[in-house]
């Protein structure tokens, strides 16, 4: 069953002065949740409960996201891993396994990079450790993501009609997301200026053709990959949206040690889709590489 209820109390923790939110639950192995754009440690509620049997789950909203606070800053990637690794930091956590989604595993595969003696693992799901075209980009939103990447209209569609939450949420989900889950994603960006954050993640995308300091620290990553010795389970779903078949084969390629788990039915934001199997393949590959 797919609940849209949250059930775990909140906390806080001041981060570069700015104050995160998070949530945990259970003891001993540390299992880091990252979420992405536009969503929040919400978006965890149905897998963190059944993988907490193996070990203590934390989940944080990035920072401009979710209960977190919205500093004024620039919110590109380099300034999200700032924070990133700063909670990291100020929670004390050694022997991470990261569980990551979107940006959140671009962010976690980041950390990973400049933290490989703190990683005993990564799973992921529906995330771009690595640089792509606009060829690959899933022809359903490819227009969609051009006008959010040009000047005045995509602020005008992100910050002022709240587009990516309201209409692209949704259609990224497989059967629907439901109106309660729905209201919970939309009621972290209340005003035009609180969507700012969603607005800069589509600029970030790691395009060919728009070499940025974001595009070289993903090229960075996907170096990383073919050299890294930790266990990656990577999550696939049917018909995907940023796993893909071609891409699959490109994990398969790279990565010395990855475990491939379909989980059926599912989009872009799966945890909405499939929940139970995604926390049952996280409790079955950290059982089976001796991570529990």
């Amino acid at each position: 069953m797919i609940s849209s209820d949250f059930n775990f109390e909140s906390r806080f923790i001041e981060v570069n002065g700015t104050q995160i939110h998070f949530i945990e639950r259970g003891t001993g192995q540390v299992f880091l949740f990252i979420h992405g754009n536009p969503t929040w440690s919400y978006l965890w509620r149905n897998i963190i409960p059944p993988v907490s049997s193996l070990g203590r789950c934390i989940a944080f909203d990035l920072v401009g996201f979710g209960k977190s606070a919205r500093p004024d800053i620039s919110y590109r990637f380099l300034e999200h891993y700032r924070y990133v690794e700063g909670f990291i930091s100020r929670m004390g956590l050694k022997d991470i396994v990261l569980v990551g989604h979107d940006w959140g595993g671009v962010l976690g595969f980041y950390y990973a990079m400049n933290h490989p003696e703190n990683i005993k693992g990564i799973a992921c799901m529906e995330t771009f450790p690595f640089t792509f075209s606009w060829d690959y980009f899933p022809l359903k939103f490819r227009l969609g993501f051009r006008l959010f990447r040009t000047p005045l209209i995509g602020k005008f569609l992100i910050m002022g009609l709240n587009v990516f939450v309201n209409r692209l949420l949704p259609a990224s989900v497989y059967r629907g997301i439901s109106r309660e889950a729905h209201k919970e994603y939309q009621k972290m960006f209340p005003t035009i200026r609180s969507r700012y954050p969603v607005y800069v993640w589509p600029n970030e995308l790691p395009i060919v053709g728009s070499e940025n300091e974001t595009f070289r620290a993903i090229k960075k990553i996907e170096a990383f990959l073919s050299e890294c010795s930790f266990p990656i389970l990577l999550f696939t779903a049917r018909p995907g949206g940023i796993i893909r078949q071609e891409r699959i084969t490109w994990f398969s390629n790279t990565v010395s040690d990855l475990t491939i788990k379909d989980i059926g039915n599912g989009i872009h934001f799966v945890q909405e889709d499939n929940p139970s199997a995604i926390a049952e393949g996280i409790v079955e590959w950290a059982r089976d590489k001796g991570i529990v």
